[in-house]
């Protein structure tokens, strides 16, 4: 690694439109799940001037049967659902009201094809969704162990976001993109030399002492959320640089599910396998696989076996074991990283029941409605707490030591 150098991670709020998508996409997955835990889901959300479309492949029961035909009851929550998400988000502008956009629902009944070959039977295990490979990622520049430009990114908007929901800060709209450059020596961020925050503001607050209002909030947020050491005379601010932003959202801008998977994962800081995870339920590996992934190396470097930890795995449609599993320390490793894939892989077997699908889903009890809440400020980082987040847990820590020592 180099020893000194800068780094830039962006993030968007739930008001950006592709994050609309996102949640939207997440939500449906929810409803299905909470229906039929095996339910199969592939929802695609895209939002505009007062329109959202859905499309897609699903099936499970009590939602829809293999000719198409809807459950009972069923369309109408979907479509309460899709409005529900835009009213939780903000959204009550001209254009785009979650009480009069146009709702498209273009779902239908899962591919036969895609469902043999995922699908357990008497002769193999559940296979794999897809084809593809999927990336883990942990390091120690923040508590959460994330890459410390994302994580200060996600949460100067989650801050904002809550302050706008409380009525704290009322001239704040949904839409809000951030971006946070550190500066790191010997691997550790010592300094903020810039800073980005573009946020929907209210009607006139782009010029005279409502900007300056504008202004100085963001400015406060950012002194609470970033450490007090990094922020100093020489950091610059670019607050709403382009001036005014009053429309937003997705009649600013179409939004499309899956369209921001660096600010899902880590915000560049290391190696993505190009999966998007909203819309999808856990039998696709896209999802699973990198939840599991970044599980391990988060336990890894909890444990203490690594200061910065990569993990590869890869499937093959149909197929249930990972064709390979690779691990990257980065040369901050206590032991050989050939050790740790060894460790990994015998660890993953005796607490999750393996790599497979099916032992990823069950082992980390993914087939449950917990996913419309990681659709935005990361999917990784953030709290387990009850059945939200499994994959943020550090309780592999003691076995992974044994197993690597």
């Amino acid at each position: 690694m180099r020893s000194d150098y800068l780094f830039t991670s962006e993030s968007v709020s739930e008001g950006h439109p592709d994050k609309v998508s996102d949640q939207i996409s997440d939500a449906i997955v929810d409803l299905f799940l909470s229906k039929d835990p095996q339910a199969r889901v592939a929802c695609e959300t895209l939002t505009t001037t007062q329109k959202v479309v859905i499309a897609g492949e699903i099936r499970g029961n009590g939602i829809m049967d293999t000719e198409g035909n809807w459950a009972p009851g069923v369309e109408q929550e979907i479509e309460d659902t899709v409005r529900g998400v835009v009213r939780d988000i903000g959204y009550e502008q001209d254009g785009f009201h979650w009480q009069t956009l146009q709702f498209s629902n273009n779902l239908h009944p899962q591919s036969a094809h895609i469902a043999q070959g995922v699908d357990a039977g008497e002769s193999k295990d559940e296979g794999a969704g897809d084809q593809g490979i999927m990336f883990g990622f942990a390091c120690d520049e923040t508590p959460d162990l994330m890459p410390a430009t994302l994580d200060y990114s996600h949460k100067i908007l989650e801050r904002m976001a809550a302050d706008r929901h409380s009525g704290a800060a009322p001239f704040l709209e949904p839409d809000t993109k951030s971006q946070v450059t550190l500066r790191f020596r010997d691997g550790k961020p010592v300094a903020a030399t810039a800073i980005v925050v573009s946020t929907q503001h209210a009607k006139g607050y782009d010029q005279g002492a409502q900007e300056t209002e504008l202004h100085n909030y963001v400015k406060g947020v950012i002194a609470d959320v970033l450490p007090r050491e990094l922020l100093t005379n020489e950091t610059v601010y670019h607050i709403n640089p382009t001036g005014s932003f009053e429309i937003g959202g997705p009649d600013g801008d179409a939004g499309l599910t899956g369209r921001k998977i660096i600010v899902d994962t880590y915000g560049g800081a290391a190696p993505h396998g190009g999966g998007a995870f909203s819309g999808k339920d856990p039998t696709k590996v896209d999802r699973s696989a990198a939840y599991v992934t970044r599980y391990l190396a988060k336990n890894v470097v909890a444990a203490g076996l690594a200061r910065r930890c990569t993990i590869q795995i890869a499937y093959a449609i149909g197929v249930s074991q990972p064709l390979s599993l690779y691990v990257d320390t980065h040369g901050t490793g206590t032991v050989a990283d050939e050790k740790l894939e060894q460790a990994i892989t015998a660890v993953a077997k005796d607490k999750l029941g393996g790599l497979t699908p099916r032992g990823i889903r069950e082992g980390l009890g993914l087939n449950k409605p917990i996913y419309r809440k990681t659709a935005a400020y990361g999917h990784f980082g953030r709290q387990a707490s009850g059945d939200d987040f499994p994959w943020e847990k550090t309780d592999l820590v003691g076995a992974l030591k044994a197993a690597a020592a």
